[in-house]
């Protein structure tokens, strides 16, 4: 998650926040998949990604944003 410039939640490690100038996102890792939580202008938007996916799709989808 560093690579693509989250931090990591000191108090929930599995939690990681990512900002962007239009957008920002909370990752969670849980325990059979990944939530993304978009937000942009107000609006959240959730996605969920299972663990089978390559970590290159996973990042694209991340960084594509809401």
């Amino acid at each position: 998650m560093t690579d693509l410039g989250a931090y990591r939640d000191q108090a929930e490690p599995c939690l990681w926040d990512l900002r962007q100038p239009l957008w920002s996102a909370r990752i969670e890792l849980d325990v059979e998949e990944l939530k993304v939580s978009w937000e942009h202008g107000g609006n959240v938007t959730v996605r969920l990604f299972p663990y089978g996916l390559s970590r290159a799709d996973v990042e694209s989808a991340i960084l594509a944003g809401p």
